[in-house]
């Protein structure tokens, strides 16, 4: 072979084995990637081509799935109750993909898990059509029906849970959608989706996990069981050294109260009246840093928190100085918590100091049922031991018998609470938010702890409280837990 010929034949090998690299390159390297890709029509294609698994609460599903004509989709989803359950269930579209659990635990509900490939492998040989596992919640019913009308035309969220197990019971969310609107890729479904996502009241948000709030008066409780656990304060009915007026440390600023008998008040009639003045004081003696790890023990400044939607961290300052913690410690300056988190603070005192993970997903299902994985109950922390858990539940029971937050009592159970009106914009010009945590105890244990913060209504401004128009929230929704639990 002459020397042209040569190099032409040696150049022809490389090109040939540059293309045998670049093709396994793609077929056993890239593969993965390239076929999960959202470009890749054909997965959209496959995601929609048989009916997903449910997502089920109480043993009855709320999601379904039905037949689209005139479309390479051959399943839409569809929803029971949307509005609802959207918090919950987020939504799948064929055009706008999916959020919440239709996006975490969409390989389970559209079969292509993993621990699904037994059932399609046997599929193939029965001639059985491809299906989705199911999603079980640990949602209660009647818990999320109460707070979803309770909430009515209010902006604003709950958020209850089991604090024996952490297993949350309800969460909503106002103004909500309805999640079937949008399900399709018609003209239709593309007006309803545009709507919900310019609306300034951000129905798409879940407030109860994806928005913080000033937590104002209910953060209390949290400095409280600071003040006990670091020993500022022992004994709840003891009077506190606070002088009325009280001066924000290192300003001339006086700190208001809305109620009076402040001055050297015990921090029991303190909560029950909720002086700004006693836990400004008290959070100053504790101290930034030991009030930092407390508010941190009870979930603040953790930004995992995954149940298994993540939630938004909530905030409490690690650089402040003396006057932004004395503001802190009633709930104002920055600091930030979601319903969320503040039900995880009432959670924790009815649980004796013991902060369960919080989750929603009890088990996930094959086609067939069986159980492919089931969640256990899971502690996440210790922010406060027993006899100062049972310390502040005797303050949080006196707020609901004799203080601000009565609107919560239930006869022949022991409810403990607290109230909240938190200022926020700038020189707390916007309205209010109204705030209210609570849990309930009944022989049985304390089967559900509750946070309500009502971010906007039709009220009066002098007439937004925490005790006026959030307790009764919670109130139906502890109600309801009750009830449905016998």
């Amino acid at each position: 072979m002459n020397k042209p010929l040569r190099r032409i034949s040696i150049f022809c090998g490389l090109l040939v084995l540059a293309l045998l690299l670049r093709t396994n390159w793609l077929q056993y390297v890239k593969a993965e990637d390239l076929s999960t890709r959202k470009e890749n029509r054909r997965v959209q294609i496959a995601q929609y081509a048989s009916e997903r698994g449910n997502i089920i609460v109480g043993g009855q599903p709320i999601t379904g799935s039905v037949v689209t004509n005139g479309s390479d989709y051959k399943f839409k989803r569809t929803y029971l109750d949307g509005p609802m359950w959207a918090p919950v269930t987020g939504y799948a579209s064929q055009a706008f993909g999916s959020t919440q659990l239709e996006s975490l635990e969409d390989g389970i509900l559209t079969g292509n898990d993993d621990r699904l490939f037994f059932d399609r492998t046997i599929g193939m040989f029965t001639g059985e059509k491809k299906q989705g596992g199911n999603v079980v919640t640990t949602l209660n019913a009647a818990a999320q029906k109460a707070a979803f009308t309770s909430l009515g035309n209010k902006k604003g969220a709950v958020a209850a849970i089991d604090p024996r197990t952490g297993a949350i019971l309800a969460l909503a969310s106002t103004p909500s959608y309805d999640p079937s609107t949008f399900a399709g890729n018609s003209k239709a479904d593309e007006k309803a989706w545009v709507a919900l996502k310019d609306s300034e009241d951000k129905n798409l948000v879940n407030r109860a996990l994806r928005e913080t709030y000033p937590p104002g008066s209910t953060f209390k409780v949290v400095t409280a069981a600071a003040a006990l656990e670091h020993g500022v304060v022992s004994n709840i009915d003891a009077p506190t050294d606070t002088p009325e007026p009280y001066i924000l440390p290192g300003t001339k600023t006086q700190l208001p109260n809305h109620a009076s008998g402040c001055e050297k008040a015990t921090l029991k009639f303190a909560l029950e009246v909720s002086c700004n003045s006693v836990f400004a004081n008290v959070g100053d003696k504790v101290g930034r840093d030991k009030m930092l790890e407390t508010a941190q023990k009870f979930g603040f400044n953790n930004d995992k928190i995954d149940v298994p939607v993540r939630a938004f961290a909530s905030v409490y300052d690690k650089n402040m100085g003396r006057d932004g913690n004395a503001q802190s410690a009633i709930g104002q300056f920055n600091t930030a918590a979601t319903p969320l988190q503040m039900t995880m603070v009432a959670a924790a005192v009815a649980n004796d100091g013991k902060l369960m993970k919080p989750y929603m997903v009890d088990k996930v299902t094959a086609p067939n049922l069986d159980v492919l994985e089931k969640h256990e109950p899971e502690e996440m922390s210790r922010p406060l031991s027993p006899a100062n858990a049972q310390k502040v539940q005797q303050m949080m029971v006196d707020v609901v018998e004799n203080g601000t937050g009565t609107g919560a009592k239930i006869n022949g159970v022991t409810v403990g609470g607290k109230t909240g009106t938190a200022q926020h914009g700038e020189k707390n010009a916007k309205r209010p938010y109204a705030w209210f945590i609570s849990y309930a105890k009944t022989d049985k244990g304390s089967p559900v702890a509750v946070a309500v913060v009502i971010e906007d209504s039709q009220a009066d401004r002098e007439d937004i409280t925490g005790g006026g128009l959030a307790a009764p929230v919670a109130l139906a929704v502890m109600n309801a837990v009750i009830k449905s639990q016998g």
